[in-house]
């Protein structure tokens, strides 16, 4: 159960991204390429889950600059057949502030099944104060600097941009197994990535 006070911080971080989204397909630092996913939320849940496997869609090739590594590209498509956990975040975004730990948590107890974590970084448009997040918050997985936010756009359509954080699990496939549209806490999530890494095809 999500206390009130997280309820308004995500609230804000919706309103501060919502002020910006007419301006998420123009520049070059990110490249999005199409997939087949369709985004859909019935009466507003915020963990959607597609099941069976066969039914998912798949999310375009999610590409962009590496946050931590100048001159490096960093994309979906370098994590063939491994489970990948995309986070869209903001270091000006309290619930992902609050959720970094247990992110990490679950990528180190993870990782040994097969499983990658990606983040992408959203409306930073000072990049070393997404850096110092990075480095505080002792987050060793990789993330793409996003600050347009054109990364998104290869998350499928209707995909809502206004929501930060964001989770997607995505299968060995990288088709959509899960997504949250809420800060999470490892007991959340980590059962679920066990589940979709341990899935046979």
């Amino acid at each position: 159960m999500k206390f009130p006070s997280l309820r308004l911080a995500a609230a804000a971080c919706s309103l501060v991204v919502t002020a910006t989204v007419a301006g998420c397909a123009t520049g070059d630092d990110a490249v999005a390429q199409g997939g087949t996913f369709v985004f859909v939320s019935p009466g507003g849940k915020t963990e959607l889950f597609y099941d069976p496997p066969s039914d998912r869609g798949t999310i375009g090739n999610v590409s962009g600059p590496d946050l931590m590594t100048d001159g490096k590209t960093t994309s979906l498509s370098d994590f063939p057949d491994q489970v990948v956990v995309l986070n869209v975040w903001g270091q000006w975004c309290g619930p992902c502030r609050g959720e970094a730990d247990d992110l990490e948590k679950v990528y180190e107890n993870t990782k040994d099944l097969g499983v990658q974590f990606l983040g992408i970084n959203v409306r930073d448009h000072t990049k070393d104060k997404a850096q110092d997040f990075v480095i505080d918050n002792r987050v060793t997985y990789p993330s793409i600097y996003d600050p347009a936010m054109r990364s998104l756009l290869a998350l499928g359509e209707n995909y809502p941009t206004s929501v930060i954080p964001t989770t997607i699990v995505l299968d060995r496939e990288h088709r959509v197994a899960a997504v949250y549209l809420k800060e999470l806490l490892a007991d959340d999530l980590q059962p679920v990535v066990e589940r979709i890494a341990r899935e046979q095809g």
